[in-house]
């Protein structure tokens, strides 16, 4: 997903599956279970979702959730390496969807066409969705409470014409959702993670300091394994970058506090 909470997005997601099954793709279902993403021929990505499901129609199909922060040139080439995966393994048809949350404007290609004939040819494409062309007036007259946490991303238009009271008004939004404590918690929590995609830190804080107060956003898991992971992070790319300048590895384990064995496979 390329942003530095990359390996905890996953388990940030996997609360919003639900609606973006319903919501997003449209698709009536019910989901069976969450298949293994352990692709060996894949890059491992913390933030794909794949789920066993059930259509209204009585179809099985494996539904494929990935959510990009950036813009991707190999993006078309990776999600049919995971389709083919997902065929070979588990001998279901994925139906694919890539949920583009960047802050630049997407412009990334979906399909592929080959055509070298009428028994030689490759057509493949899956579904991309811009959070940023949702309209915020769209979501909030829904139900769909959990997708709230991803309005700090959505009507990128009006996000450019409002600026901070954009996001003053999702945070508002969220803060008045007629949910309990715990979840509410929660979706703020992701809201406040997913903000410093499109806004500076800075301004996120600046507007999230009461609804941090009044939700103790502190207590939430999502929140605390996220800066952790943050953390871990930037402790990751310090220690790249001292490997590159040659620095010994009992050296930078003090500096960065990772364990010997995770640097030296950053050698690899």
């Amino acid at each position: 997903m390329g942003n530095k909470y990359d390996t905890t997005l996953k388990n940030m997601f996997s609360d919003l599956a639900d609606d973006i099954l319903s919501y997003f793709l449209g698709i009536q279902h019910v989901k069976m279970e969450e298949l293994s993403i352990e692709f060996p021929r894949v890059e491992t990505r913390e933030s794909d979702m794949v789920f066993k499901c059930t259509t209204s129609g009585g179809n099985v199909i494996a539904v494929h959730i990935e959510f990009q922060s950036d813009n991707d040139n190999k993006m078309l080439y990776r999600m049919l390496r995971y389709a083919t995966e997902i065929m070979e393994k588990y001998n279901l048809m994925p139906y694919q969807v890539v949920i583009y949350i960047g802050k630049s404007s997407l412009n990334m290609v979906n399909k592929i066409d080959f055509d070298f004939g009428k028994e030689n040819f490759l057509s493949y494409g899956y579904k991309i969705i811009d959070v940023g062309e949702i309209k915020f007036s769209e979501i909030i007259q829904t139900n769909y409470y959990e997708l709230f946490a991803l309005l700090p991303l959505m009507d990128k238009k009006k996000r450019q014409e409002e600026k901070e009271q954009y996001l003053k008004k999702c945070v508002e939004t969220i803060k008045n959702i007629p949910l309990d404590m715990e979840r509410k918690r929660e979706i703020a929590a992701r809201a406040r993670i997913l903000a410093e995609l499109v806004y500076k830190k800075d301004v996120v804080d600046r507007m999230f300091a009461e609804v941090m107060k009044m939700l103790r956003l502190e207590d939430s898991e999502t929140y605390r394994k996220l800066i952790k992971e943050g953390e871990r992070n930037k402790s990751i790319e310090i220690a790249k970058k001292l490997l590159k300048e040659g620095m010994d590895i009992d050296k930078i384990a003090q500096i960065t506090e990772l364990p010997k064995e995770e640097i030296k496979k950053l050698l690899n």
